[in-house]
C-alpha cells in the first residue's frame, strides 16, 4: 500500500512541498469554521476541543485518501435535472449537455455542506444580532460532544477538495498522506492563535462568520457545477480581513 521509493526522487519531494502549503491554504476555512464553533464551549474546553476539530480533519481526509478510487468515483452523476435554458448562459455545464444538469455524489455532498454551513453561519450571526448566547448549564460531555459531531460533519466537506488535490499532484499515496499529517499539525500550531484572536474582537468574528458564508456559497455552487474560481474567493477574503485589521488598528489608537 505504501511506497517509499519517492524518497530518491527530487519530483516526489517538490510535490510533497507544494502539496503541503496548498493542504494549509485549503485548511483556512477549516481552522475558521473550528475556532467559531469551539468558542461556544467553556474557556478551560476550548483548546481541547481545537486539537480534537483538526486531529478529526486529519482522520478525515487520511480515510479518504485510502479510498482514493472510491472518492475519484463520486464524480461520476447519479441522476440529472433540467435546466431552463435562460440558465444555460450561467452555467456552461448545462448548456454542453443539452440543459441536463448532472448531480454527483460529490455534488450531492458539497450541497449538503454548503447549505449546513449557511444554515450555521447564518444561526451564529443570529445569536450575536440578538445577544443571545448558548446556554452552558447542560452537561459539559453533551456540550462537547455536539460541537464535535458539527465538526466531524464539515471536516468530511472541507476534506473532499483537499483529497481530490492531493490526488491530482502527487502520484504516491505516501507522499499524500504525509503532506496530509505536516499540513494538520501546522494547523494545530496556528489555531490557538486564531481561535483566540477571534473569540476577542466580535467583529473579526462577525467577519469569519461572512466568510462561512461565502463559502457555504461557494459550495453550493460547486454542487451544481458552477465554478467560482478559489483564487477570488480567497482573495476577497484576505482583502476583507485587510481592511478589518486596519479598522483594529484605528479603534485602537483611539482607545488609547
Amino acid at each position: 500500500m505504501f511506497d517509499f521509493t519517492w524518497f530518491a526522487d527530487p519530483n516526489a519531494w517538490a510535490a510533497l512541498l507544494t502539496l503541503t502549503l496548498l493542504e494549509i491554504v485549503l485548511g483556512i476555512d477549516n481552522i475558521v469554521f473550528i475556532s467559531i464553533l469551539v468558542d461556544r464551549l467553556p474557556p478551560e474546553q476550548r483548546k481541547k476541543g481545537r486539537i480534537i476539530g483538526l486531529g478529526l480533519a486529519m482522520i478525515c481526509r487520511l480515510c479518504l485518501l485510502a479510498t482514493i478510487s472510491w472518492m475519484m468515483s463520486l464524480t461520476t452523476n447519479l441522476f440529472s435535472i433540467s435546466v431552463h435554458p435562460v440558465l444555460w448562459k450561467m452555467i456552461p455545464y448545462a448548456a454542453e449537455h443539452g440543459g441536463q444538469l448532472g448531480i454527483s455524489g460529490k455534488g450531492l455532498i458539497l450541497l449538503a455542506g454548503g447549505f449546513f454551513l449557511i444554515w450555521k453561519a447564518t444561526k451564529e450571526i443570529h445569536h450575536k444580532l440578538e445577544g443571545e448566547e448558548e446556554s452552558h448549564t447542560s452537561s459539559k460531555a453533551a456540550t462537547f460532544g455536539a460541537i464535535m459531531a458539527q465538526i466531524a460533519i464539515i471536516d468530511i466537506v472541507f476534506s473532499l477538495d483537499s483529497v481530490i488535490t492531493a490526488a491530482g499532484m502527487a502520484d504516491h499515496l505516501s507522499v499524500m498522506m504525509l503532506a496530509v499529517v505536516i499540513s494538520i499539525g501546522v494547523m494545530m500550531l496556528a489555531a490557538a492563535s486564531i481561535g483566540d484572536f477571534v473569540s476577542k474582537h466580535p467583529s473579526v468574528k462577525m467577519l469569519a462568520l461572512s466568510f462561512l458564508i461565502l463559502i457555504g456559497t461557494a459550495l453550493i455552487a460547486e454542487g451544481f457545477h458552477f465554478e467560482i474560481p478559489k483564487g477570488y474567493i480567497y482573495f476577497a477574503m484576505a482583502f476583507s480581513l485587510g481592511v478589518e485589521l486596519l479598522n483594529l488598528k484605528i479603534r485602537s489608537k483611539s482607545t488609547r
